[in-house]
């Protein structure tokens, strides 16, 4: 589990296409502390760290088809900036919202405007799960929890604060980039047991 908000910024280094997708991601954490088969969340996707490199502060994790089919990873390239996050300890500060790091989709940025030293963000999303969005709700997006502004059908719109943009890769967002989407767990349950009752 985590909480949607963000503790470094990852670079990618390397991607392997033999099997699964292997990416390699040089971090800031103090790799000696994480654990082989933990889990961090890579730009809000859950994935487990299966080596790492103490030396180059690297490690890799594994993306399968189902991961890349959910998620934007399969258009990564090399020197792209990612949001990470450790994942939870029992006892740790629940900043954010409860967030699994199993992305339902993807998202579009439709535009992006200055408001103050803040930036709204207009995002479309796929109709399946625009009926899980809502005003005042969250959202994570790229691993970034997020209170949704308002809602258009499919389209919505976040706020982010300047220390979000300085904090997380979402300060250089631009029309047409595409954000890995988590609903909120708890829309999920509510939408799944109002389906059960019909």
């Amino acid at each position: 589990m985590f909480t949607g908000i963000i503790t470094d910024i990852g670079t990618l280094e390397q991607i392997d296409h033999a099997g699964d997708v292997t990416l390699t991601i040089r971090c800031g954490y103090e790799l000696a502390e994480v654990a082989i088969g933990a889990s961090i969340a890579c730009a809000g996707v859950c994935l487990t760290v299966t080596s790492k490199d103490l030396e180059r502060g690297c490690f890799t994790v594994d993306a399968s088809a189902e991961t890349l089919s959910k998620t934007n990873l399969g258009e990564w390239e090399p020197g792209r900036r990612i949001n990470l996050e450790r994942a939870l300890r029992v006892g740790d500060e629940l900043g954010g919202h409860i967030v699994s790091g199993h992305a339902d989709g993807v998202v579009t940025v439709v535009s992006t405007a200055r408001e103050g030293d803040s930036l709204r963000v207009v995002l479309d999303a796929p109709e399946a799960l625009a009926r899980f969005i809502a005003p005042k709700g969250s959202v994570t997006l790229d691993g970034c929890s997020l209170t949704v502004n308002a809602v258009d059908g499919a389209r919505f719109d976040i706020n982010l604060i300047p220390h979000t943009q300085g904090e997380t890769t979402l300060g250089a967002l631009e029309p047409g980039m595409r954000l890995n989407l988590e609903i909120d767990v708890l829309a999920r349950y509510v939408a799944r047991l109002a389906q059960s009752a019909a």
